[in-house]
């Protein structure tokens, strides 16, 4: 069986399990089997945590080689900040989208909830925490508690030394070279597994979340789905096509495996070496894809930190009557753009959504009415951040006149993990030495 599902293309494959997952999470709910929703719980657990287990070691060597090898790489400083400037323009733009879609719909109104038994979540952010949080007063203690900002801070420390010092860092580097090379080989056997993943995850997401939940959430729902539509499907293409002359289609077909699999993996850093090859195959140079990719999958979060945040605080406003001005909206904006790498690409986005609240001066127990259909917002929030990821380094570099156009013109026309086991994505991802 495994070798005749093998003859199915990877994206085919993911589809398949989730139209399979759905079927069974229908069936689970209707009947009320309990072991059924059980398992494929159990199921999509352990492929998300197959999938967190590698994130330290890969964004810690995955950033320190892309930084590295930035010095190999012609004007790699206007690259970053051309990388980082449109990391803000996207941003801006989904989170107006956001705060329009919000102010249209009015989420809050209407809706009925037990306020009294909406608390804070466990986990929040402040600006205090966020900007103290990024400095770990123990870098051991950061890999372990999987703090990704902090190894991110690390990682790009590090990797500027290491850049810096030159010849005498080699050894380092080229250990971290082969560290990156291990982890990403042991991480693709996890994403081979993402067509059972998604069964499970899909499956007791059905079974789990009812619309008895998604009723008096239903408005909200549509509205953070819709926003997340938009950003994908309108704002992205029309980018592509005013600021880097390419078919959206192209695009869309290169870079769909890395969507699909953010939707049902709900973890950005868990996707990166599917949205590395992704974007590898649009034709974006390795040098300058080793470094946006593993930088945009904890920075730049287009559904978690903009629309998703937007649309949430005015629902919490409306929910708790609270009026919002000009000001409390420029404010969302401006967390927004400039606070996303609290959610560092993790699955989820309550810290950015109680830094947003914070910020406004509402009230953090507004975010605890939301967790209940957290993970379904996920799916698409996360799926609209990969697609981001991938979007601005293929613009770039479209601008910058490195795009590789012949490879752009035939993405997608090779399946991401070939059946015969010819492809060796290990080597792909791998950047070339500086």
């Amino acid at each position: 069986m495994a070798a005749a599902l093998r003859k199915f293309p990877f994206s085919l494959q993911i589809l398949l399990g989730l139209v399979l997952g759905v079927a069974l999470g229908f069936l689970a709910r209707a009947n009320d089997i309990a072991w059924l929703t059980s398992t494929l719980d159990t199921v999509g657990h352990l492929f998300v945590q197959l999938l967190k287990l590698a994130v330290p070691p890969l964004v810690f060597t995955a950033i320190v080689v892309s930084v590295v090898s930035l010095r190999g790489v012609a004007n790699a400083a206007r690259l970053a900040l051309k990388t980082l400037l449109w990391f803000g323009i996207t941003a801006l733009i989904a989170v107006g989208i956001g705060i329009g879609l919000g102010l249209v719909t009015d989420p809050g109104k209407g809706v009925t909830l037990d306020l009294a038994g909406a608390t804070a979540p466990k986990k929040s952010g402040s600006w205090t925490d966020f900007l103290t949080g990024i400095v770990p007063t123990n870098p051991v203690g950061a890999f372990v508690e999987g703090n990704v900002l902090q190894i991110v801070f690390l990682a790009l420390v590090v990797g500027a030394a290491a850049m810096l010092v030159g010849e005498a860092a080699e050894p380092f580097v080229a250990l971290n070279r082969s560290l990156l090379a291990i982890v990403q080989k042991a991480l693709w056997w996890v994403i081979r597994l993402a067509p059972i993943g998604t069964l499970g995850l899909i499956g007791n997401a059905v079974a789990s979340y009812g619309w008895d939940l998604l009723a008096p959430l239903a408005k909200f729902t549509t509205a953070v789905y819709v926003g997340c539509a938009i950003v994908l499907f309108v704002v992205y293409p029309l980018l592509l096509v005013a600021a880097g002359r390419l078919n959206p289609l192209r695009f869309f077909a290169g870079a769909w495996p890395a969507i699909e699999l953010a939707f049902v993996s709900r973890s950005s850093v868990g996707t990166m070496p599917v949205t590395q090859r992704s974007v590898e195959r649009l034709g974006v140079p390795r040098e300058y894809a080793s470094f946006a990719v593993p930088f945009g999958a904890t920075t730049k979060m287009d559904g978690c930190a903009a629309i998703y945040p937007a649309l949430a605080a005015i629902f919490v406003a409306q929910v708790f009557g609270v009026h919002l001005g000009v000001t409390d909206y420029l404010l969302i904006a401006f967390v927004s753009v400039v606070g996303s790498a609290a959610t560092a690409g993790l699955t989820g986005a309550i810290v950015m959504l109680t830094l947003t609240l914070s910020t406004l001066g509402l009230p953090l127990a507004g975010a605890g009415l939301l967790l209940a259909i957290d993970p379904i917002l996920d799916m698409i929030r996360t799926a609209t951040n990969v697609a981001g990821q991938a979007l601005v380094p293929t613009i770039v570099a479209a601008r910058e006149g490195t795009l590789d156009r012949s490879a752009y013109d035939s993405a997608g026309s090779r399946d991401l993990v070939d059946a015969d086991g010819t492809d060796r994505p290990t080597e792909r991802l791998a950047p070339a030495p500086a």
